[in-house]
C-alpha cells in the first residue's frame, strides 16, 4: 500500500473515531466487537457530510500525504547514502573533474550515448566555471546497449595515456551515431593510440570499474542516466544551471551523508 494511502486511512480512521466517541461511550465500547450495518452506514453518512461542508478537510489530508512521502523518501534517500559514501566520495579509480579539492562533490552516473547526458554537459561545465569550489566525479554506467560499453571502457582507458577528459568531452561532443567505430576515430582525433587504448581497454580494472557503478547505481535507485547525487539528494535526469547552483547550496549548508 502507498505511504499516502496509508496516511490517507489514518486520517479518515481518527474522524471515524471522532464520531464514534460523539455517540458516546456505550456505543464506542460495543465499536470494539464490529459495528452494525446500520452503524456502518451511520458513520459512512456523517463522514461524508462532513467532507463536505469541509472540503478543506481533504486537501489538508492530501497535503499531509504528500508531505510524509517527501519525507520517506529523504530519509530512504539519506540512509542509502549514508551507506554508500566510500562508494561515491572516496573510490580513488573514479575519474575526478572539477577542484579536486572542493568542498562539495557531484557525483554523475551517464552514458554517452544518451542525448540528455550530451546537453547536461554544457550547463555543468559552465557551472563548474563559475563555481571553483566544487568537485565532480564520474561514474561510467553504459546503459545503453554494447556501444555505450565500447565508449566506457574507452573513456576508462584513454587514462593511461593522460587523456580522459579530452576523450569524455569529445565522446559526449560526438554528432552522429555512437559506434565503435565512431569511438576510436575520435580517439584518434585527439590524440590517443587507438593501438594501446584497445589493449588497454581489455584490462581487469575497467571490468571491475564498471561492475562496481552498476551495482553503486543499482544500490541507489538510479536506473537511467544522467544521475546525479549532490550532498544528501539523489537527481534523475538532467539539470540546468539555476538547479545545480541551488542544490551546491543546499550541500553547503547542511549535509548529513557527505
Amino acid at each position: 500500500m502507498p505511504a499516502w494511502t496509508n496516511v490517507m486511512s489514518r486520517s479518515i480512521g481518527a474522524l471515524a473515531l471522532v464520531v464514534l466517541l460523539a455517540w458516546g461511550p456505550s456505543t464506542f465500547a460495543q465499536s470494539r466487537d464490529g459495528l452494525s450495518v446500520k452503524q456502518q452506514q451511520e458513520v459512512e453518512s456523517l463522514i461524508r457530510d462532513y467532507l463536505k461542508k469541509n472540503p478543506g478537510f481533504v486537501l489538508e489530508l492530501l497535503n499531509d500525504a504528500q508531505r510524509f512521502q517527501e519525507d520517506q523518501e529523504t530519509t530512504g534517500a539519506r540512509a542509502k547514502l549514508i551507506g554508500h559514501s566510500d562508494s561515491l566520495y572516496k573510490d580513488k579509480n573514479a575519474p575526478v573533474g572539477g577542484n579536486p579539492k572542493g568542498d562539495v562533490t557531484i557525483v554523475e552516473f551517464f552514458d554517452y550515448k544518451c542525448p540528455y547526458c550530451k546537453r547536461a554537459v554544457a550547463p555543468l561545465t559552465e557551472f563548474l566555471a563559475k563555481d571553483s569550489k566544487v568537485r565532480l566525479v564520474f561514474k561510467e554506467f553504459p546503459i545503453l546497449g554494447p556501444e555505450s560499453v565500447v565508449a566506457a571502457r574507452a573513456a576508462l582507458a584513454a587514462r593511461k595515456q593522460g587523456k580522459y577528459s579530452d576523450l569524455h568531452l569529445a565522446l559526449m561532443d560526438l554528432k552522429g551515431a555512437l559506434t565503435e567505430a565512431s569511438v576510436f576515430a575520435t580517439a584518434e582525433t585527439i590524440g590517443l593510440d587507438v593501438k594501446r587504448l584497445r589493449d588497454d581497454m581489455r584490462s581487469k580494472e575497467i571490468d571491475e570499474m564498471l561492475a562496481a557503478n552498476r551495482k553503486l547505481a543499482q544500490a541507489l535507485g538510479i536506473k537511467g542516466t544522467p544521475g546525479f547525487v549532490i550532498g544528501d539528494n539523489i537527481v534523475g535526469g538532467m539539470m540546468d544551471q539555476n538547479a545545480l547552483r541551488q542544490a551546491v547550496a543546499d550541500a553547503r549548508v547542511k549535509c548529513a551523508t557527505c
